[in-house]
């Protein structure tokens, strides 16, 4: 229990870095993504702490964690991109306008995402290598997409 109780107050540690960046906004839809991406960040933090060694192996919370984060991952998120929500359109996020200049691109990164999502899923709870590989392929998910659709820091 207190293994657990440890690891879960570490992950939430190393996800206030993300919350704490997080601009003020008014508008529903940007927060609404906002907080689908902090939560899939808070989780990807307790398999990612897993996966470098920082947090112990533990394949329930590693199965809870990526089953929240697939969960998340594969909501219906369409209503979150209304045109004129773009970083040049608003000062509180970083999506840049190219979402909306290729959409179509755009859903299938956040299609690789769901899958890659469903495979951490499936994978997690069973062993630290297996995790580590599809914190990998995760990461690359990500990655993909923020390199083109999301303005850097």
């Amino acid at each position: 229990m207190f293994r657990t109780a440890t690891a879960l107050a570490l992950a939430a540690t190393l996800a206030l870095p993300t919350l704490a960046g997080a601009e003020e906004t008014s508008d529903p839809n940007i927060i609404a993504r906002q907080a689908q991406m902090n939560l899939m960040a808070y989780n990807l933090g307790v398999l990612g702490g897993m996966a470098q060694g920082r947090i112990p192996f533990d394949a329930a919370m590693a199965s809870a964690a990526a089953t929240s984060l697939h969960q998340i991952a594969t909501i219906d998120h369409g209503r979150m991109w209304p045109e004129g929500s773009d970083n040049m359109s608003a000062d509180d996020t970083r999506a840049l306008p190219a979402i909306w200049d290729d959409m179509a691109g755009f859903e299938a990164r956040y299609a690789t995402l769901a899958t890659a999502s469903e495979a951490m899923a499936a994978a997690a709870g069973t062993d630290l290598a297996t995790l580590q590989g599809a914190v990998r392929n995760l990461g690359g998910a990500c990655g993909g997409c923020h390199q083109t659709y999301r303005q850097p820091e």
